[in-house]
Formats: C-alpha cells, sequence, structure tokens
C-alpha cells in the first residue's frame, strides 16, 4: 500500500484529494493547522516539517494543498508582513515540505510530488499580487524540481485551477471572486471533486512520461 500525505488535508482541495486517494487504496495522512488533520503542523515551520518527516517515515505521494489567497488590494497598498505571509505559506511551505519528504523518495526511486498552484498564477489577478506572484513562485519551483528528478523515478508536476468553490475562498472579497469566476467560459466555478480526479491521477502509475508540467484545470479559461 502506498502513503500519501497531503498538506492542508482538513478541508477544501486537500480534503476532496484525501477522500479520493483514499478510493485507489492509497494510505492517506493529511497535516494541517486545522484540529481534524491527522498531523497538527504548520508548513511553515522549517523544523516541524523535518520532525513530521522523520516521524512518518517515506511516503510515496506528496501533494501540497495548504494555501492562503493573502490580501486584496492594489499592490501599493498591500502591507509588507501580508506579503511575506503569503509567500510563506505558498512557496516556503511548499519547498519545506519537498525538501523535507522527497530525499526518501528518491532512495526508493519512485515518488509523486504535485504541488497546486492556480490560474492566477498564469494571468495576474488584480488586488491580488501576492497570491498570484507566490502561485507563479510554485509554478517555476515545480518545473526545476521536475528536471532536478527526471531520471530518478520521482516525478513532479503542478495544477493551475481556476476558482474552486473551497472554503479558502471565503476570505475573498465578493468582487474580486465575481470577476475571477466570470473569467471561466463553463460559466461555473470548479468543485474540489473535479480538482481531486487530476491529483489522483498525477499520483498514480498512470502518470509516467510527464514532470515538470503545468495542468490546467479551469473549464476553459486557461489561455495559454
Amino acid at each position: 500500500m502506498r502513503t500519501a500525505l497531503i498538506t492542508g488535508g482538513a478541508s477544501g482541495l486537500g480534503k476532496a484529494t484525501a477522500a479520493r486517494l483514499e478510493a485507489d487504496g492509497v494510505k492517506v495522512i493529511t497535516l494541517d493547522i486545522a484540529a481534524g488533520a491527522d498531523v497538527v503542523c504548520d508548513v511553515t515551520d522549517v523544523a516541524g516539517i523535518q520532525a513530521v518527516a522523520d516521524g512518518v517515515g517515506p511516503i510515496d505521494v506528496l501533494v501540497n494543498s495548504a494555501g492562503v489567497v493573502g490580501p486584496n488590494a492594489p499592490l501599493w497598498e498591500i502591507p509588507l508582513e501580508s506579503w511575506r505571509s503569503t509567500f510563506e505559506v505558498n512557496v516556503h511551505g511548499t519547498f519545506n515540505t519537498c525538501r523535507a519528504f522527497i530525499p526518501a523518495m528518491r532512495e526508493r526511486g519512485w515518488g509523486r510530488v504535485v504541488n497546486i498552484a492556480s490560474m492566477a498564477a498564469k494571468d495576474g489577478n488584480p488586488n491580488m499580487s501576492p497570491y498570484s506572484a507566490s502561485k507563479g513562485a510554485v509554478i517555476a519551483l515545480t518545473k526545476s524540481l521536475g528536471k532536478e528528478l527526471a531520471t530518478s523515478g520521482v516525478l513532479a508536476n503542478v495544477i493551475a485551477p481556476a476558482v474552486i468553490e473551497t472554503p479558502m475562498n471565503a476570505t475573498t472579497s465578493p468582487e474580486a471572486l465575481a470577476r475571477i469566476a466570470g473569467l471561466i467560459p463553463m460559466g461555473r466555478v470548479g468543485r474540489p471533486e473535479e480538482v481531486a480526479e487530476l491529483i489522483a491521477w498525477l499520483a498514480s502509475d498512470r502518470v509516467s512520461f510527464s514532470t515538470g508540467a503545468v495542468y490546467d484545470i479551469s473549464g476553459g479559461r486557461a489561455t495559454y
């Protein structure tokens, strides 16, 4: 039985992915700052994440779903601390878990890493510059990582969803949410289980010749 660790696994995309992987017979460990996760830890806590990696032992699949939207405001009105805290979770958190868990995957010669970015990383949502920029960094990080791991048996890919109906978007202003939802040609927001289906494929043996790639799941919003 393979083991997957999902950050942000207590809600939203992470929770939906946990249910989908369990349906495939994967043992799932959820990690979150929220109660109800199998492991309560902040992805920004470098020592804490390493302690989790040491404690749970080798895993086969890492899904980096923990993330924050950050502030909704023009760039020149963004407080420096809000900019930094958005990057701490979205970028540094992804870096921390990859750094902690990938070495054991390399040693075993098999692994799947799925990072979650956003269509905002490609389009740049107005009044969401910290989120857009941090998710752009997640895409670039994954492209580099995929090349570094290309001959190791470990594949690393990243998905770029359009707006999905998750609790994370509860803090987004209604105006911003309406604007980005209006960009989707299908005329609706995505569902967590739809994204989980793509993640399940990327976490499996069914994907074998793709690494460092970006997979859009956007209801037609993606233009490149």
